[in-house]
């Protein structure tokens, strides 16, 4: 019996899972297997928040996938065959996400994209390792390097990469070194926190104030006025993008005002509407994807996201279209091939991207650069000293 038919007799999760054909969808009393059979669409899985306090991440996520998808089924496919995605809805919860992944590995899915939430992709890939579902990530804890999972990919940096870069332009350029730090106590968090104490403490720097807040709380007054007294040079902000605009609008209303630095979350338009722009104004921003203008393959990408979309691309949507790029070309160049074969495949591939060269290594990690950028006049344009 094949591997995916194994899967479709495995007890089906109850999660909800709506189901987004982009063309080429299975003919009546077609089953499942036509996935893996030479017949019928290529399934993947997207999987991310579509609901609850991070959906802003799962809509970007999903329109960067979509739209390269589109790129590929108008231009034939992969192999003659359409690709068709399945949208899951993790709401930004681990124990939903183990669900989903029982799900997908049910269902016929070759492979996953997503998702955006550390927390929820390092619960997810012990079943999708044992399933040999190849799945790229746009998390950025270093933890989903820790499950040392060959079937785990990054389509972006870690954190590591994000705060190295961020501490090298803060102390070594900038020359600030009475730093506080807050950040929150998921794994983007603490990853967040880890990696950038590590980057300091590399350059004999410890933080004048480290506060760790929960993931879902929105009062910050106790550590933003203990984080006063100390009156740093800047603040370090590790948490998402709602959070993050909390924490720098009330700092704000606190009379602080120190500026603050951050990694991607920094670099979203949430962020800044959350924060108000003139809040967030000068904020160090360290990202793989400063704006759409910073190369001509950028503003392609920008220009096709917008007619499809109707907004303006961001980093997150240009990392989803580079992770589905790159899983799309290592369908390709491995004859369709699923399981270990394709996750062969996509560590393989060599893929000049919106974000930059990706190479991938052992451990999943495929980019290992980022830039500094500053928020000026409600937007994240290059720093020139950078």
């Amino acid at each position: 019996m094949s591997l995916f038919a194994r899967r479709r007799v495995a007890i089906l999760s109850t999660v909800a899972a709506a189901t987004i054909a982009l063309s080429a969808c299975s003919a009546p009393g077609e089953d499942e297997e036509s996935s893996s059979s030479g017949d019928g669409p290529i399934k993947i899985a997207v999987v991310n928040a579509q609901s609850g306090q991070l959906s802003s991440l799962g809509a970007w996520e999903l329109k960067g996938v979509k739209l390269a998808v589109d790129e590929w089924n108008k231009a034939g496919g992969v192999g003659g065959r359409q690709i068709e995605l399945g949208v899951f809805d993790d709401q930004g919860d681990p124990t939903v996400g183990t669900n989903l992944a029982r799900k997908i590995a049910s269902e016929g899915y070759v492979a996953m994209l997503g998702t955006a939430e550390s927390a929820v992709t390092i619960a997810m890939a012990p079943i999708l390792q044992q399933e040999e579902i190849p799945n790229i990530t746009s998390g950025q804890s270093p933890g989903l390097v820790a499950v040392k999972s060959p079937f785990l990919f990054l389509n972006g940096p870690t954190s590591t990469t994000y705060d190295e870069t961020l501490a090298k332009y803060i102390v070594d350029t900038k020359g600030i070194k009475s730093i506080a730090v807050i950040t929150n106590n998921g794994s983007y968090g603490k990853g967040e926190h880890d990696a950038f104490l590590k980057a300091l403490s590399s350059r004999g720097v410890t933080p004048v104030a480290d506060h760790a807040v929960t993931t879902d709380q929105k009062d910050f007054s106790a550590a933003l006025t203990s984080i006063r007294q100390k009156n740093p040079q800047l603040i370090f902000v590790g948490a998402e993008e709602v959070q993050s605009g909390l924490i720098v609008k009330q700092a704000r209303d606190l009379g602080i005002k120190a500026p603050f630095a951050g990694a991607a979350p920094q670099g979203t338009p949430v962020f800044i509407d959350t924060a108000g722009a003139a809040n967030a104004e000068g904020t160090i921003v360290s990202s793989p994807y400063l704006s759409n203008e910073i190369s001509d393959a950028s503003r392609t990408f920008a220009a096709a996201y917008k007619a499809m979309h109707g907004e303006d691309a961001e980093m997150h949507g240009a990392k989803a279209y580079d992770g589905a790029q790159i899983m799309l070309t290592a369908l390709k160049n491995s004859n369709l091939a699923t399981g270990k074969p394709l996750a062969d495949a996509i560590r393989s591939t060599k893929h000049a991207g919106l974000l930059g060269n990706f190479t991938f290594d052992e451990t999943g990690v495929g980019i290992f650069e980022t830039s500094i950028g500053t928020i000026t006049s409600g937007k994240l344009i290059a720093a020139t000293d950078a």
